[in-house]
């Protein structure tokens, strides 16, 4: 288990001095987006993906999926599991994150790997991968326009692919509207 070490920033009211308010137990509660969680709990072996671009060179950029292949206190070694470098062996450092949300009203920041684990995705993290085995669950239809689409588009062979849907009742069932927005395809030629 790796424990972020969080600090709070100085304030803008332009003294330069640090907000003593926020605690460390207190920071270490927060969850944002792109900001990896306090306890991170990791062993060889485990799917993750980055939060953070560290070296678009070597395809480290936010949504890089990697395997760990070996842990250390400063540093983690990690195989790159798909994409253009996927085999690639890579060390992702601990990096000093400031989280960008703006609803949380003062400003942190938290040193800890960039990364979370990751059994799943979701639809819009997909980044237009392709893989030979997809799993859709749809507890509830999909939302927005062309999701359905973007979610069946993964997988390279409709062998590879398996849909879980659920109705208003929760009963597993076999059909789900396809959201279209028609005014989309309005004055196009």
């Amino acid at each position: 288990m790796y424990l972020s070490y969080d600090s709070p920033l100085a304030n803008k009211t332009g003294t330069g001095a640090v907000d003593d308010i926020h605690t460390p137990e207190f920071l270490n509660t927060i969850v944002a987006s792109r900001l990896p969680n306090h306890k991170l709990h990791l062993k060889v072996g485990v799917p993750v993906m980055l939060l953070r671009n560290i070296d678009q060179g070597l395809g480290l950029c936010n949504g890089t999926r990697l395997v760990i292949t070996r842990i250390g206190k400063f540093v983690l070694e990690g195989q790159v599991i798909f994409g253009s470098n996927i085999g690639d062996k890579v060390f992702i450092p601990r990096l000093s994150l400031t989280p960008s949300d703006t609803r949380i009203p003062f400003k942190f920041q938290r040193k800890q790997f960039p990364l979370t684990v990751s059994f799943a995705m979701t639809i819009n993290k997909r980044q237009g991968q392709s893989l030979k085995h997809v799993g859709v669950y749809l507890p509830s239809p999909i939302f927005s326009h062309g999701q359905l689409y973007m979610a069946l588009s993964w997988v390279t062979s409709r062998e590879g692919l398996k849909i879980l849907i659920s109705d208003d009742d929760s009963e597993d069932t076999d059909v789900t509207p396809n959201v279209v927005y028609h005014e989309v395809f309005r004055n196009v030629s």
